[in-house]
């Protein structure tokens, strides 16, 4: 490539962004490296906010009537000799889809409420309505359960104690987190009882030489984060939402995130954990070791299971050390191709020290520009169909930014790049950082959402985003982003209120798509309500039923989280 040609680029990836921002380093920047501990004022912990059919011998007549008018979900009434009687059943996503509450579960009476509080102590057993409406229904609002109650344990003593107890009277339970999931997996569905697990979140413990963690459930990510990089480590797991999860919950649903690529799941990461079981007993897997051969590696039953199995109360993680040199490159694409080729180059390119590789079309860039206020695109006035941020993280400051820009001048050489950016300080890589992690946050505001959390062969993923553009026409807008460094697709359909119409042109063609090309409907966010009744386009009969006879086994009557993950007729 001839000189000139070279150097304009090294200028326009070095220098354009600071152009765009005219940022200055500050009077806090000695305090923010200091805080945060990464150079180049790059900080990617500083994320934002992404059955039981009726009676046979009863002759019923069935009558609509709305439950939330955004989500067309419904109330059931029955006649039955004569008189108007309520069943309890629900309908979350396609019309086809009918939960039914589960008659075995008995319902909440003075007596257990006086038991709960004999457990608890008064303060907390809420009843509280205010409180009680935020517990019910999930962030997105598409989900609202019915419960009256909410039990604050504060250990895992006081989880046991209430566990026995609902078990003993075939009360029904939902453990519940941070209530940021996106299934439906949090929330009652009827009236079960919420067991919160926020007040247990003390840090027990973290070993400095093996960098190993141990907390309880309730922790905040965000907040372990912090207190790991106060002590030099990191977590390997990086939500959007991580003000507000918790590492339980997190644990619960196998959580995925940004760092995905570089760390690997939670079940690598996990070295142990402690969990409740339906009846009270307490499994103590709280292990610390790397290698533990001992036998059947019973913590993994709990990673993803979404409490359906048991309640997790404590768990153990390892913690990488950080590393202090971080870079970011805000890049555009002029095609998918050219994503999928720039994936492998930086596989092989930067290797080790790749730690993020995301995607979002131009779909995706416009919704935040629209509907975010102070985002602004970094390759303006230009726009393009699709842009990739990649994070580098390493030991050595000079060596890595020689590395990725090395990588990036190769890569426009070669026609993989249209154009670039590098963050000069944190502000620019947090403002890089906006727009990726402000897609789900500008779903919301453009009105009606259907999310889909699809893992796909790579080469296959943005088919489906034309597929479903070619199967919807103008009737919604089709966005897709994600996690291309680990073949995980966020499909979202934005129309300005919901539709049945456009759902049945939806599902099940989504789930039979990803389907056929042996993708998974359930990559990260897990299966809940949304997906329970659809596991079978990811898992052969014979692994559900293997399934089932194992929460049979572990929660016999079913308390655990009902409805949830499995088909109800299965899990009953």
């Amino acid at each position: 490539m001839p000189t000139d040609k070279c150097r304009a680029i090294y200028c326009l990836l070095r220098l354009s962004s600071r152009n765009l921002f005219n940022h200055r380093s500050d009077s806090n920047f000695q305090y923010l490296y200091q805080f945060r501990g990464f150079r180049n004022h790059i900080d990617t912990t500083s994320r934002l906010l992404e059955p039981f059919l009726a009676h046979p011998k009863r002759n019923l007549r069935i009558c609509f009537h709305p439950l939330r008018e955004d989500m067309g979900s419904s109330l059931v009434s029955a006649k039955i000799s004569g008189h108007t009687n309520r069943i309890h059943c629900r309908f979350f996503g396609s019309g086809s889809t009918v939960t039914k509450r589960n008659p075995v579960f008995s319902t909440i009476n003075a007596d257990d409420i006086a038991q709960f509080k004999e457990i608890l102590g008064e303060k907390y057993v809420i009843q509280d309505e205010e409180r009680l409406l935020a517990a019910n229904t999930d962030w997105m609002r598409k989900y609202k359960g019915s419960s009256k109650l909410l039990l604050q344990p504060r250990s895992t003593e006081e989880v046991s104690q209430i566990l026995k107890y609902c078990n003993s009277r075939c009360l029904a339970v939902v453990p519940q987190g941070g209530n940021t999931g996106l299934v439906g997996g949090s929330v009652p569905v009827f009236d079960e009882v919420i067991i919160n697990m926020g007040s247990m979140n003390d840090i027990i413990s973290l070993d400095k030489v093996s960098g190993v963690l141990v907390c309880e459930a309730g922790c905040i990510l965000e907040n372990l984060v912090s207190f790991l990089d106060n002590q030099g480590f990191i977590m390997p797991l990086d939500l959007g939402a991580k003000g507000s999860c918790q590492i339980g919950g997190n644990v619960s649903t196998n959580a995925g995130g940004l760092r995905f690529v570089r760390y690997g799941s939670l079940h690598g990461n996990v070295l142990g954990l402690e969990a409740v079981l339906a009846n009270g007993i307490v499994l103590d897997m709280l292990g610390t070791l790397r290698k533990d051969n001992t036998g059947y590696d019973l913590k993994h039953l709990f990673i993803g299971s979404e409490g359906s199995l048991g309640i997790v109360t404590k768990i153990s993680i390892l913690a990488p050390p950080k590393l202090s040199s971080v870079n970011l490159a805000f890049l555009a694409c002029k095609d998918y191709v050219s994503c999928q080729n720039l994936l492998l180059e930086a596989k092989r390119k930067l290797g080790e020290i790749l730690s993020a590789f995301e995607f979002l079309d131009g779909n995706s860039m416009d919704l935040v520009l629209n509907h975010l206020e102070g985002v602004r695109n970094p390759l303006s006035p230009s726009t393009h169909d699709f842009y990739v941020l990649i994070e580098t993280t390493g030991s050595d400051e000079s060596s890595d930014k020689e590395k990725l820009e090395a990588f990036l001048l190769r890569s426009m050489e070669g026609g993989l790049i249209s154009d670039g950016v590098l963050a000069q300080d944190m502000n620019q890589a947090l403002s890089f950082w906006r727009i990726r992690e402000g897609v789900p946050e500008a779903l919301m505001k453009a009105g009606a959402v259907y999310k889909y959390d699809l893992s796909l062969p790579v080469e296959k993923m943005y088919d489906l985003v034309e597929a479903m553009r070619i199967r919807l026409g103008p009737a919604a807008e089709v966005i897709g982003y994600g996690h291309l460094g680990d073949g995980n697709l966020h499909l979202n359909i934005s129309l300005p209120e919901y539709n049945d119409n456009v759902l049945a042109q939806i599902e099940p063609f989504v789930y039979e798509w990803t389907s056929k090309h042996r993708g998974s409907i359930s990559a990260e966010h897990g299966l809940g309500l949304m997906k329970a009744n659809k596991i079978h386009y990811s898992r052969s009969p014979e692994s559900v039923h293997v399934m089932a006879s194992i929460k049979k086994l572990l929660d016999p009557n079913g308390i655990l989280n009902p409805y949830k993950v499995l088909p109800p007729s299965l899990a009953s």
